[in-house]
């Protein structure tokens, strides 16, 4: 039941069917399968067998029963459907005589039995037995108006005891061998039997010949050939064949593994030769996402499946590792046979996505910078270059405008500086220091003189022999040395004016553990201050950072941040120590 019909079939029994069939009542439940009475649109009965196929197994359970029913062609099917969602078959109205109702007769007819006989057969070829069919029985010929779901892995003896009950109903009583009915001027052929009575006898001397010493074959090894090949090869030697179902590791589906009589048994053509085709219940396959294809090997192996083609795909868009695997088919949870191939497709790694960015030529630093980081890229060098237009201008770059490189790759610009200008008046030279002038010798007194110098104090200031002193003279140039205060020992460090920061740079520490479950990429840091982003590390792969401790120191101005990103893209941010 699809849209509306399955929203009131969750409150309880269905309005209607698939949008065709008005739901009468309920009839019975089987499994996944329930009996509905129904009716059509021009208000023909019908009954429908709906299947609550909503797992794998039950699609394949409900495909088993499909193909049995359309290769016993049972006289009340009238439709079968499966699509996404709806799965069930219709049922048509079969008139006759009940079974039970034939088979209590004291009397039977041999053409009713031997048809129940070939129905109990073919019903039996696709594991079903008589108790499964509702049969109806028209002069002589048993009809089945509705046949049910067989459990699946019924075996042969299973069948046999669930047909016994009415095959001993069947054999009850007295049957009456069919009498061909005598037509008008049938004794005309008296006279011809007569003119070649001779003959007959003759050739049916023959025919007993050949009846009781029939030829004698030999049952060929067909073990491990296909089933059609086998029977092919063994209907040529004049014996029938038929077909049964086994199960058996090492041997292709569809193969014979046993045959019955053995090979090399002689046998009288026309005899039936059995053969069981390996026909195993189906498998589900394993998940092998993620796994290398060696670690593939182990679970195929146990599911009794094999590895096929093996494709291998680029990872990015997966961001799934070199030699892991991406997508498999048959995918994980479907049914196939065993032995039968899966095949998968490996990731040859993951490559970095690229970009690109513009022309920056004529932009602010501010501006090209603003238009790198949007690209995901890091401006991590600028040079600067005298040049006649505006300051902080823009002259090159490196990449080259729309030139495709991996996210994450720096970017190197030039910028403008002023030129140097000469002065537009010259300037007055620096005064020249005056000569060094060096200081009179001292005089030396005159022998004979009464007059004894001290020796305590040493005037060198000559005299002029009347007793004043004589200054010598200072030259006008003489320049007079800057007045200099000394600083106040006493004085308190809060009074002492501050000396002036170079620029605002401080230094600063970086440290950061990567966690060991570190996803896998490729991680750069770098740091973000007043001056723009430089990086600090280079694109690592993850496989070499995952649980190790990252540790490095920057000299930053103003408000710093680490920035630490994978494939180009942020992906933690820590704050300088």
């Amino acid at each position: 039941m699809t849209g509306a019909d399955a929203t009131q079939a969750a409150a309880g029994t269905p309005q209607v069917i698939d949008g065709k069939y008005r739901v009468r009542r309920e009839v019975s439940k089987n499994g996944i399968s329930t009996l509905y009475e129904v009716e059509t649109a021009s208000g023909e009965a019908r009954r429908v067998s709906w299947f609550d196929a909503s797992k794998p197994t039950d699609r394949q359970g409900f495909h088993t029963y499909r193909q049995a029913v359309r290769a016993i062609s049972p006289a009340g099917l009238a439709d079968v459907v499966a699509r996404p969602g709806a799965y069930y078959a219709v049922w048509q109205p079969v008139t006759g005589t009940p079974l039970s109702e034939a088979l209590s007769q004291p009397v039977k007819r041999q053409e009713f039995v031997d048809a129940m006989d070939n129905l109990r057969a073919l019903l039996a070829t696709h594991g079903f037995a008589l108790s499964d069919a509702d049969i109806v029985v028209d002069g002589q010929t048993p009809r089945v108006a509705y046949l049910k779901p067989a459990p699946a892995g019924r075996t042969a003896e299973q069948i046999a005891m669930l047909n016994a009950a009415t095959m001993t109903a069947l054999n009850g009583g007295r049957v009456r061998k069919a009498r061909r009915p005598r037509e008008p001027g049938a004794w005309l052929a008296f006279i011809p039997g007569l003119l070649f009575l001779g003959g007959a006898g003759w050739l049916g001397a023959q025919a007993a010949q050949v009846y009781l010493n029939p030829p004698i074959g030999e049952v060929k090894n067909v073990t491990g050939k296909p089933a059609s090949e086998a029977a092919k090869q063994l209907t040529g030697d004049g014996f029938r064949v038929e077909y049964t179902y086994g199960d058996s590791g090492g041997v292709p589906v569809g193969a014979v593994i046993r045959q019955d009589p053995d090979p090399g048994t002689a046998l009288p053509t026309g005899r039936l030769v059995s053969l069981t085709v390996n026909n195993p219940a189906p498998l589900t396959v394993p998940k092998l996402e993620d796994l290398t294809v060696q670690q593939a090997q182990a679970p195929l192996k146990d599911n009794a499946l094999k590895l096929g083609k093996v494709i291998k795909v680029d990872g990015t868009l997966s961001n799934t590792p070199a030699g892991r695997v991406i997508a498999q088919v048959p995918a994980p949870g479907a049914t196939i046979q065993r032995g039968q191939p899966v095949q998968v497709m490996v990731s040859t790694g993951v490559k970095g996505r690229e970009t690109w960015i513009p022309n920056l030529e004529g932009m602010t630093f501010e501006q090209a910078r603003a238009h790198a980081r949007a690209a995901g890229l890091v401006v991590t060098e600028v040079k600067k270059e005298p040049s006649d237009r505006a300051e902080n201008i823009v002259l090159r770059q490196e990449p080259k405008p729309f030139v495709r490189v991996d996210v994450g790759s720096r970017v190197i610009l030039v910028i403008s500086t002023a030129k140097f200008t000469p002065p537009s008046t010259p300037t007055a030279p620096l005064p020249i220091p005056p000569p060094y002038v060096p200081p009179p010798p001292p005089v030396e007194p005159e022998p004979g003189t009464g007059a004894t110098p001290d020796s305590s104090v040493t005037d060198p200031t000559p005299n002029d022999g009347q007793g004043a002193v004589t200054i010598p003279a200072v030259p006008d140039n003489t320049q007079t040395p800057p007045d200099t205060q000394p600083i106040n020992q006493n004085q308190t460090p809060a009074e002492i004016p501050p000396t002036p920061a170079s620029n605002g740079a401080r230094p600063v520490n970086f440290a950061y553990v990567f966690p060991a479950g570190l996803p896998a990429g490729s991680y750069s840091v770098v740091v973000q201050d007043a001056d723009g982003e430089r990086q600090m590390m280079p694109p690592t792969d993850s496989t070499q950072l995952a649980g190790q401790q990252a540790n490095a120191s920057a000299t930053v101005r103003g408000n710093a941040v680490f920035i630490i990103r994978v494939n180009g893209a942020e992906y933690a941010r820590v704050n300088p120590q």
